[in-house]
């Protein structure tokens, strides 16, 4: 299997996943939005995950998904049953539909404006800031108690949940602002496997 992704992008929460899954896989760094990588996956967004059976993948929290399915060896995925797959599911589509997309006017408020000048800009970025607010704080909540987002075991939600709170310490309100989350934090950030990859998906 081939990952592309992008420094401190959720791609790298698919690539720890990889590593955590003993995948045989390798990575590649793309330039996002890039004609080139265009054709790779033609929202020019990462992750894209070439498995060599069907189509390339994308979206971060379907291509872990799939990861689950492809190696329940691993047991990083949801307990076996309709309601604990819902409470998994559940949880996936908070980080992708509502958390990972605060994000977005605050990375680029040009696309969340009609406005150019650096006054629109900025409120388009202190309108984010109250999104990820509400956002990050429902997290918060829901780890109330846990060092783990479902169910106090350890799944690939863990590391997506980790990537993305990690971008809050370029807002004005830190994950350390965030009790349970700080904690989940530091428990996750200590994962031999995550610290190798974040290392390595820097250089």
């Amino acid at each position: 299997m081939k990952l592309y992704y992008g420094p401190g992008t959720c791609a790298v929460a698919v690539w720890i996943a990889l590593e955590m899954m003993g995948a045989d896989y390798e990575v590649e760094k793309v330039d996002l939005g890039s004609e080139e990588y265009r054709k790779i996956n033609p929202s020019g967004a990462v992750p894209a995950l070439d498995t060599g059976e069907g189509p390339i993948k994308n979206q971060a929290g379907a291509i872990l998904t799939y990861l689950v399915n492809k190696f329940p060896e691993a047991d990083l995925g949801p307990d076996p049953g309709l309601e604990e797959s819902y409470e998994f599911d559940r949880i996936s589509y908070f980080l992708s539909a509502d958390y990972h997309p605060s994000f977005w006017p605050f990375f680029s408020p040009e696309e969340y404006t009609s406005g150019k000048d650096e006054a629109d800009l900025q409120k388009a970025k202190e309108a984010a800031y109250v999104k990820i607010d509400e956002a990050a704080s429902l997290l918060d909540s829901m780890l109330e108690g846990k060092d783990h987002i479902y169910k106090d075991k350890k799944t690939v939600l863990d590391v997506y949940a980790y990537i993305l709170s990690r971008w809050l310490a370029f807002t004005p309100k830190s994950w350390t602002k965030y009790p349970n989350i700080k904690n989940f934090m530091r428990k996750v950030g200590a994962d031999p496997v995550v610290k190798k990859i974040l290392a390595e998906s820097i250089k």
